[in-house]
């Protein structure tokens, strides 16, 4: 593996380590601190995700053009004022400000993302391509998995405010690490070479050149009818973030430290099954590792709904429910991180990157608000989590009917 690539897991690692400090928990925060209703969580989740789905795209763009290290460098330095921010926020009880701080944490990790994305493209290609993303991803999870397991901890002794501003300090050293071992891409040297010397000594104007990508990206129609498929599909994936803790610690009453344990299980199953995961997904159908992985989420889901129902063994029944939805977890991340790069030009890895990023979020986005409303519709276990499956069935249909036919058997292998 490139050294670039292995020091971007070591910094990527150190930065999910701060942000999953807090980041898993502030939904209970809303919930639990501030008193609001299931509904109005769900919505309000979904307010804090339309400007970063609306940057999402413009990210991409701003990463082919201004370079993927320096865009990296940009989100990790904002993140990390963004925690202290929301500490003093928290600190006031201020609803606007907390939701304002949490929707420009989701906007610096949207420009952030897909500057990661096309760093690592650019090092590797073909199967050690996607092998580079599974090894930044276990990096991350080794971070998350003892950023949750001690921020559960600290925030049922210490709060909330506190383990914020301990995040943004954890997110600096990040950043440090970040700038004293990652070097120019080779697309940023070019990138460089080409804005010293341009073509016949003038640069080509960044309006044409950002229409230019639009209009490759609009004619992409298997690229596309893989962004809508997924976007589908995180209607239910999305559950995994937002209302399975909710419904954990606000309706099942699990206490944070147990939760955050729950998520500890599910950043070592990443940690030590994603990389035999990836081998044996290489060389077959990157779209069939997908459906795949939402099956699984279906099945956790509803697992869960159906011991909800009897309230048999809850807190065995929840680690052996993360540890099938990390499955899923698992498979989907391999066609949803290799997919969009292999599938665009190599100009374009960051655009492809951002409008997947953007157009798959509008499903993370709804996530919340149907989940909230799924919880307020019924006491019932088994009708809630049945509902929130329900749109994996479209999504897969849609995959094999649409997708699969239409894509690359290069571009379609992991």
């Amino acid at each position: 593996m490139n050294r670039n690539v292995r020091w971007l897991t070591i910094s990527g690692g150190i930065r999910a380590t701060g942000l999953s400090l807090a980041l898993p928990f502030l939904i209970l925060y809303l919930r639990n601190v501030l008193g609001i209703s299931y509904v109005e969580v769900g919505i309000l989740v979904a307010i804090t995700g339309i400007v970063p789905l609306l940057i999402g795209p413009f990210a991409g763009l701003l990463t082919d053009r201004v370079g993927r290290r320096r865009v990296f460098f940009l989100a990790l330095g904002l993140e990390a004022a963004s925690f202290f921010g929301l500490a003093e926020s928290m600190q006031m009880r201020s609803l606007v400000i907390v939701l304002g701080l949490w929707s420009a944490v989701q906007v610096v990790g949207n420009i952030g993302g897909p500057a990661i994305s096309a760093y690592i493209a650019d090092f590797a290609h073909g199967s050690e391509r996607t092998m580079g993303y599974t090894w930044v991803r276990i990096g991350w999870n080794v971070g998350f998995t003892f950023g949750v397991l001690v921020g559960g901890v600290l925030i049922g002794l210490t709060g909330f405010v506190s383990v914020a501003v301990i995040a943004g300090g954890i997110l600096l050293v990040g950043l440090a690490v970040g700038i004293a071992s990652l070097d120019p891409s080779p697309y940023d040297l070019d990138r460089r070479r080409a804005a010293a010397d341009p073509p016949g000594g003038v640069d080509r104007p960044r309006a044409a050149t950002t229409l230019r990508s639009f209009r490759i990206l609009a004619r992409d129609r298997p690229f596309l009818g893989l962004c809508f498929a997924v976007a589908i599909a995180e209607l239910t994936i999305g559950q995994w973030s937002t209302t399975f803790p909710l419904y954990v610690n606000s309706v099942l009453g699990i206490p944070y430290a147990i939760l955050g344990a729950g998520f500890a299980l599910n950043g070592l199953v990443v940690v030590f099954g994603q990389a035999p995961m990836t081998r044996a997904a290489l060389g077959r159908r990157h779209t069939s590792v997908l459906v795949l992985g939402i099956a699984a989420y279906a099945i956790g889901f509803l697992l869960f709904g159906i011991d909800g129902q009897y309230a048999l063994a809850l807190v065995p029944m929840l680690f052996a429910v993360v540890f099938v939805l990390t499955l899923g977890e698992n498979l989907t991340s391999i066609p949803m991180t290799t997919l969009p790069s292999n599938l665009a030009p190599p100009s374009e890895i960051g655009a492809y990157n951002g409008v997947f990023s953007a157009i798959i979020g509008v499903g993370y986005l709804l996530a919340p608000v149907m989940g909230g409303a799924a919880i307020a519709a019924s006491p019932n276990p088994i009708v809630v989590w049945s509902l929130l499956v329900a749109p994996a069935i479209p999504a897969c249909a849609l995959l094999f009917l649409y997708v699969v036919p239409r894509l690359g058997r290069e571009a379609n292998t992991a």
